[in-house]
């Protein structure tokens, strides 16, 4: 069984999650049966640790880690190799693989450049 992770920072408003609960609805719109969590760095739960572990618990021996980050600084560069291998240690027979950040991602930032050329294009509308 497979299970994906969406690993994003967190932060005190829950408010701030709402973006990324409603990627990981239309993941599941897509794939019902796919085991998904959301995972935080800091300030909000549930935390990779946990998030991993229930994905675990479910029977998921494949983990996918998709970094919800707009580009790569110390938290990836530094903190998520040592959060990996401390659940390799914790959960020897499953396979965790950490992708890139999405801001990395050609098809996100097209996508975030395709959003600014359709406002400009609004704004010279008007």
């Amino acid at each position: 069984m497979h299970g994906l992770i969406l690993f994003a920072h967190g932060a005190r408003d829950p408010r701030w999650a709402v973006p990324l609960q409603q990627i990981a609805a239309r993941i599941q719109a897509r794939r019902p049966g796919l085991a998904l969590r959301l995972a935080f760095l800091e300030l909000q739960a549930p935390d990779l640790a946990a998030a991993a572990a229930e994905l675990v618990q479910m029977g998921c021996r494949r983990v996918e880690l998709l970094p919800a980050f707009l580009g790569v600084g110390s938290h990836l560069r530094q903190e998520l190799p040592r959060l990996l291998q401390a659940l390799r240690q914790q959960h020897p027979g499953v396979q965790l693989r950490a992708h890139a950040a999405l801001g990395e991602v050609g098809a996100v930032q097209q996508a975030i450049a395709e959003h600014a050329l359709a406002l400009l294009d609004a704004g010279e509308s008007r």
